[in-house]
């Protein structure tokens, strides 16, 4: 280890001066340093200081612990929390120029929680004590000896399976009796119209419902009060992470931009400076077979910096995710000298489907935005409450079809949280399919 802690608080003090100077504004950030092991016990519960407890979270700590001390598998070189003030970790390892890269990093990360629009809602001020509180709750569940470690876990299983199936698009969700108000104001507002019919307000089910954990809290009337919380819990995590995942190309792209250019200006010492570009390529560089978001928002940022002005990269911060950025920025050029393209496996192999050409670049766009953000998990709606209480779902196909082994374990383990059937309608190989 190359510094000390006098070190950090220079260097800190240094790239805070110059990130004011380039006007970004960002929450104070707490830095911890911990040591590698720590730093994938960080990694496991999602980088929270008091996360609840679950087998999965060792399960994922053992798993990259064994393949870190393998050689299989790295570590990042930084770890933020999205939080008032901001928490970042700092490994005892990394070297000085690392560091100080890190902190330029990080800043870049909290500049972007703090004035994205799609962080709105996720309250940052509270952030740690709401985690802390739950974590409480959620351990007083596992001591009481009419609850216990094995129903607390089991039923956490169940809804970790479906714990993204919850709001994404930031619409306000509306309860039964909104929606029945509203169509009661509708038919009232109509009365005069011959086609105007008498809607039915006795079913149980008055509209298709996009949020399954909000609806399971709204119409599971048969589950006890800790499981209720439990359910509560987790869709507030999901909430809270959820525009994370929607903005994990611009909100790397960001961070990476401001690291490259806060550094570039600190007039660091040579045997600083190389270490640096070598690492900043490292952490940029396109990767085989995948799109790498560091490179991708770095790319977009670096693009529009040139072509529009450092305004409209603060512009693309402060109003957009990651779908409606490549929609409204990355053209045929791009996808060319991006290199882009689109694959699919086979039994002989893996197949180009499409290349960035004149033909192909709208298909690569659109595969990409396929898998970008949310687009990559499956929107599963509820349909139907039937007579007797089965649950009806619905998966929104849109050309790709579900893992049925998955899918088959999905639907089990909602099977163990409703107190009726559940029945899962997709389509399968262009034909109707019931799970």
């Amino acid at each position: 280890m190359n510094w000390t802690l006098s070190d950090l608080e220079l260097w800190d003090k240094t790239i805070m001066s110059k990130a004011k100077e380039f006007d970004l504004d960002w929450f104070p950030i707490n830095y911890e340093v911990c040591d590698y092991y720590e730093m994938i016990g960080h990694m496991s519960y999602h980088g929270m200081p008091s996360h609840y407890q679950h087998w999965s979270y060792g399960k994922s700590f053992e798993r990259t612990h064994q393949m870190y001390n393998l050689g299989m598998e790295g570590l990042p070189y930084e770890l933020i929390i999205n939080s008032n003030p901001s928490i970042a970790y700092l490994m005892k390892q990394n070297p000085l120029y690392l560091q100080v890269l890190i902190m330029a990093h990080c800043i870049g990360h909290s500049d972007f929680f703090k004035n994205n629009r799609i962080f709105k809602n996720t309250n940052p001020d509270s952030i740690v004590s709401r985690f802390r509180n739950a974590r409480k709750r959620i351990q007083k569940y596992v001591e009481d000896p009419l609850i216990g470690l094995e129903k607390v876990e089991k039923f956490l299983d169940s809804v970790h399976t479906i714990k993204f199936q919850t709001e994404r698009n930031r619409t306000r969700r509306l309860t039964r009796n909104q929606i029945r108000q509203n169509m009661i104001d509708g038919f009232n507002k109509s009365k005069t119209s011959s086609n105007n019919k008498i809607p039915n307000l006795d079913k149980r089910l008055l509209a298709p419902d996009n949020d399954l954990l909000s609806f399971l809290i709204e119409y599971g009337d048969h589950y006890d009060d800790w499981q209720t919380d439990i359910l509560s819990i987790v869709r507030q995590e999901s909430r809270y992470f959820m525009p994370q995942i929607q903005t994990k190309i611009l909100n790397e792209g960001w961070a990476s931009f401001w690291h490259y250019k806060i550094l570039n200006n600190l007039d660091l010492p040579q045997d600083m400076h190389l270490p640096f570009l070598k690492s900043h390529n490292q952490v940029i560089r396109p990767h085989i077979g995948s799109v790498n978001p560091y490179h991708l928002g770095f790319y977009i940022f670096n693009k529009i910096e040139k072509k529009m002005g450092i305004n409209e990269c603060f512009f693309i911060r402060e109003v957009h995710d990651d779908v409606s950025a490549i929609r409204m920025y990355l053209d045929y050029e791009d996808y060319r000298e991006l290199n882009l393209f689109s694959y699919s496996p086979g039994k002989d192999g893996t197949f180009i489907d499409d290349v960035s050409d004149s033909k192909g670049w709208k298909e690569i766009r659109n595969d990409l935005l396929r898998n970008t953000g949310t687009n990559s998990m499956p929107v599963i709606s509820v349909s139907n409450i039937s007579n007797n209480g089965d649950l009806i779902l619905k998966h929104e196909h849109d050309g790709r079809d579900l893992e049925l082994t998955y899918s088959d374990e999905v639907v089990k383990a909602i099977q163990h949280i409703w107190p009726k059937n559940v029945k899962l309608f997709t389509i399968i190989e262009e034909e109707p399919w019931e799970i």
